[in-house]
């Protein structure tokens, strides 16, 4: 049997829905094929072995179990190939042969925890940290859209320097181009975190001074009128498309309370659209994920424009989800993977890239 490790939680605004996916993932790991470790990670960054109930985990209530927590670390040497445990004056290393970081938004999905796996020389589920940085910043990735040709809404950025010396001016800018209601994003953010949608110049001030206090760079793009779907592709060379999934957020955007909170968002699988529509789809999510350089998963969403019916790249999330109303095993299942299956499928894609990339 292979160690597995699942590092979850992490320095980031998604930290309690990275416990949430993490609960799910330690539910459904094949436990006859890999022995299970987990690493948590605090909201201060503090990082402990834990080894007690994996369902405390989701309310962060593992902290409060202190006897089955010791200090440890991912090791960056490659001789180590794990873990180092600290218990008093001892340390124990624990070789990992595979790592699934259970880690949504920044420090976590961002490229900076696959940095550190990659230099360790331990083989992690999900996209390298080229591709994990890439994706997580919405503005390089309209930009790689742009130089592919994958269609898109009509989008702007700036810096939060930028916008402290003349934020008005881009404000008005925004208005001219994009017109309203345009949605204002954070660069670096996932669960829709710091998401406003604007319907005038003087809100979208105030909506960009938001977004800002998140990140120091945001992005506007215009409204779409709609459906919202989302595309499962699984893979390293040959890739694997999901059912197309359509969301009917329950509020007036797919936010934070829409996905996590409030259980009336509407999600239909496959979507409500023609098959036709849904080859398009899984066409265009390939190409894009070939673009980022993904690898192992990601969940890439689009629009489908109800006036003429344009496909319309809306976001990659390369470590999406995995809760049990999460959309990509949720489309994984409805095209015959199992949730069991596919973590094992992950993990394997993990190892099989390290392999090609030596």
């Amino acid at each position: 049997m292979k160690n597995a490790l699942i590092i979850f939680g992490g320095v980031s605004s998604e930290h309690d829905i990275s416990c949430i996916s993490a609960t799910s993932v330690l539910a459904n790991i094949p436990r006859d094929k890999y022995n299970v470790y987990m690493l948590g990670i605090t909201k201060d960054g503090k990082s402990y072995l834990y080894t007690g109930d994996f369902e405390k985990i989701e309310n962060d209530g593992w902290l409060t179990d202190e006897k089955f927590l010791k200090k440890a670390i991912i090791s960056s040497s490659r001789d180590d190939h794990g873990v180092i445990i600290f218990d008093g004056n001892k340390t124990e290393t624990v070789y990992i042969d595979v790592c699934f970081p259970v880690m949504h938004g920044k420090n976590g999905e961002d490229g900076t925890m696959q940095g550190l796996l990659t230099v360790a020389g331990i083989p992690f589920v999900g996209c390298g940290t080229t591709a994990s940085a890439v994706c997580m910043d919405k503005a390089i990735t309209n930009s790689i859209c742009d130089v592919n040709g994958i269609a898109q809404a009509k989008w702007l950025y700036t810096t939060r320097y930028d916008f402290e010396n003349d934020g008005k001016a881009f404000a008005k800018k925004c208005a001219e181009y994009l017109g309203f209601p345009c949605f204002v994003k954070p660069a670096n953010a996932g669960s829709s975190v710091g998401v406003r949608k604007s319907a005038d110049e003087e809100s979208l001030y105030e909506d960009l001074k938001y977004a800002l206090s998140f990140d120091s760079r945001v992005v506007v793009e215009e409204g779409i009128v709609g459906a919202e779907v989302e595309s499962a592709v699984l893979g390293n060379n040959e890739l694997f498309v999901g059912e197309i999934g359509e969301v009917v957020p329950c509020n007036e955007f797919y936010d934070f309370e829409a996905k996590y909170i409030d259980g009336s968002t509407a999600l239909h699988i496959p979507a409500r659209i023609s098959k036709e529509k849904q080859e398009e789809i899984k066409k265009i999510a390939q190409k894009a994920y070939k673009a980022f350089g993904c690898s192992g998963l990601t969940r890439i969403d689009f629009f489908v424009r109800e006036s003429d019916g344009a496909v319309l790249l809306n976001e990659p999330n390369t470590i999406p989800g995995f809760t049990s109303i999460s959309m990509y095993p949720m489309l994984m299942k409805e095209a015959g993977v199992s949730y069991s299956d596919l973590i094992d499928r992950l993990l394997v894609l993990a190892i099989e890239r390290q392999e090609e990339e030596k």
